[in-house]
């Protein structure tokens, strides 16, 4: 009896010291939503289509994106249009029914968030505008928890056995979420009321939340490069005195910024649109802090008057 129990002991024991099996694959478009999976499913085997230092708008269907999309079990993007040139050429070509649209296996982030500036009606002279409404939701504070649960639920769906677990780690997701919410908060009392100039619409979602204006856009359409023409108008505009510092994307090209910066003396913040490999910024809420906390560090040296 003794040498059956202890069998039984060693055989939990040994069970318990395997690795989880990691026959669960995920194709991320952008890197927010590996991360985000990540966390939700830690054995998933995940791919991502794309890093911090490229515009998501603009992805090549190239082989190894589209055999990681074939034995995809479930992929994650953005949607709202923002995949549109390169997405829907991956799935025709991977032809894995799993993930078409309107199945389990494709997931939209912006499908389960509120986004900002709809429209009705969208035309090429309006530049890279979508009619879903901006989808560059993921760095949106109350958004986020949103689209996080309806991913655990998605993942509880395609892997039942697996979905109380999941559902564990989404709500220790969400509770380390709302404390950093909660310090975010505190200093977004600090930077309600000043204003910033932008390129793309990449932070507008937390800059509305912290109360911080977009007064000026170095872009003259959405998605259109800054040209000289425009820049220099940009000098007569009358936001443009009042704006506290420049912020830009890693994957953007600072020279626009930086020529604006020299003949305003304001102050150019250059920070990752998404997470990246590095700490702090390889979660959200590490990227979220990073940029709270470079527009709090810039903003009041420029508010002292030590710029």
């Amino acid at each position: 009896m003794r040498y059956a129990r202890w069998l039984y002991i060693s055989l939990l024991l040994g069970l318990a010291s395997l690795p989880a099996r990691a026959d669960f694959r995920v194709f991320a478009c952008e890197p927010e939503w590996t991360v985000l999976a990540q966390q939700l499913m830690p054995d998933a085997q995940l791919t991502t289509a794309t890093s911090y230092l490229q515009d998501p708008h603009y992805i090549e269907a190239r082989p190894s994106l589209i055999s990681a999309v074939r034995t995809a079990d479930l992929v994650v993007c953005t949607g709202a249009s923002l995949e549109a040139g390169w997405l829907p050429t991956l799935l025709q070509r991977a032809a894995n029914p799993g993930v078409q649209p309107g199945k389990p296996g494709l997931f939209y982030a912006a499908d389960h968030a509120r986004l900002h500036v709809p429209h009705d009606h969208v035309d090429r002279s309006m530049g890279d505008v979508h009619p879903e409404g901006n989808p560059h939701m993921h760095l949106a504070p109350d958004e986020l928890p949103k689209v996080a649960r309806a991913l655990a639920e998605r993942m509880g769906d395609l892997r039942p056995e697996a979905a109380a677990d999941i559902m564990a780690r989404y709500i220790k997701w969400r509770g380390q979420w709302n404390q950093m919410r909660a310090n975010w908060q505190r200093q977004a009392a600090e930077l309600q009321g000043h204003s910033v100039i932008i390129q793309h619409t990449n932070f507008s979602y937390l800059l509305r939340w912290l109360g911080v204006e977009a007064t000026i856009d170095l872009e003259p359409k959405p998605g259109l490069p800054p040209s000289s023409s425009h820049l220099s108008k940009l000098l007569t505009e009358p936001g443009l005195a009042s704006a506290d510092v420049i912020l830009i994307a890693s994957h953007q090209n600072p020279k626009p910024a930086e020529w604006l910066a020299q003949r305003t003396r304001k102050p150019v913040i250059v920070v990752p649109g998404t997470v990246t490999n590095e700490p702090p910024t390889d979660t959200l809420a590490g990227l979220i802090s990073t940029i709270i906390n470079h527009l709090e560090e810039q903003i009041t040296e420029a508010s002292d008057g030590s710029l």
